[in-house]
């Protein structure tokens, strides 16, 4: 997999949403079906061997690979959606933001016990989303069992947060200073 042909592809957008936010748009990643494809098999390839039982994607942008991934894998699709969002009965979790918390939401009846889970996601930041959805995942008597990002922010160090579920953590792309 070129690394550098997804670093070109991502657009930074200064100022978004806010001031001195450096925001990594991933949609020209979209506007490319063979980029799209090879990010697919990339993390396909990287999961070869590990045991999956399903793949959780983070509203909303982590369902654009995530479903693709799942797929690849034969596996379900689990949606992790912003509260009042799913239709069904759900279980929820609150995480810390800048300003205020948030709460996110899964189906009760989305995952076995005893299931390996992959949870994704387009971007790593502070992690605060992930272990969220982290949090989801083990309130259904499941396991983590990795975390798939295609960017991650590495100088925001959303890795800390995420350590305690498991060591198995995957991004493409890496900003380390920007």
């Amino acid at each position: 997999m070129n690394v550098e042909k997804i670093r070109q592809a991502i657009r930074t957008v200064p100022d978004f949403p806010k001031p001195g936010i450096m925001f990594k748009d991933i949609t020209p990643l979209l506007q490319d079906p063979e980029l799209s494809r090879e990010i697919t098999e990339e993390l396909a390839l990287q999961l070869a061997g590990k045991q999956i039982d399903a793949i959780v994607g983070v509203e909303s942008r982590g369902f654009l690979f995530g479903f693709a991934l799942a797929a690849a894998l034969k596996v379900p699709f689990i949606l992790v959606r912003k509260s009042g969002k799913l239709p069904y009965k759900t279980i929820a979790t609150e995480y810390a933001l800048e300003y205020g918390t948030a709460k996110v939401e899964m189906h009760t009846d989305a995952l076995k016990a005893g299931w390996n889970v992959l949870i994704h996601d387009d971007l790593l930041a502070t992690g605060g989303t992930a272990a969220a959805a982290a949090r989801l995942v083990e309130m259904q008597n499941a396991r983590v069992a990795g975390f798939a990002f295609i960017v991650e922010l590495g100088f925001l160090n959303g890795r800390a947060a995420l350590t305690g579920y498991t060591d198995e953590i995957i991004s493409l792309v890496s900003y380390d200073g920007e």
